[in-house]
């Protein structure tokens, strides 16, 4: 059943914060505060102020300076895809874990 919601290419992009949900199931984690440093420019940003297009196979996230990929992620079958060639690197912080007092 197709979903009569525009997608995001129709609205043009969304924010990073987007890929938020499809992201933490595949890192177990929320990584829209995690750096990521474009190949292409060399600009850093945190994933969630970057802007999001697709949604509804995958999402692209491109760099807020020059446009440029720079995360693909997407849930085919239960399986997860993650391409970050275009990531010079990606600096994901440690969570906090709960005090045991």
């Amino acid at each position: 059943m197709a979903s009569d919601a525009p997608q995001s290419d129709e609205l043009g992009p969304l924010d990073g914060n987007a890929v938020g949900g499809l992201l933490a199931e595949c890192f177990r984690g929320d990584l829209t505060s995690a750096w990521i440093i474009c190949t292409g420019c060399g600009a850093g940003a945190a994933i969630g102020s970057l802007p999001v297009y697709g949604l509804a196979m995958g999402a692209i996230v491109r760099c807020g300076s020059c446009d440029g990929v720079v995360l693909r992620v997407s849930n085919t079958a239960g399986r997860f895809w993650l391409d970050i060639r275009g990531a010079a690197s990606l600096r994901i912080e440690p969570t906090a874990q709960p005090s045991t007092n």
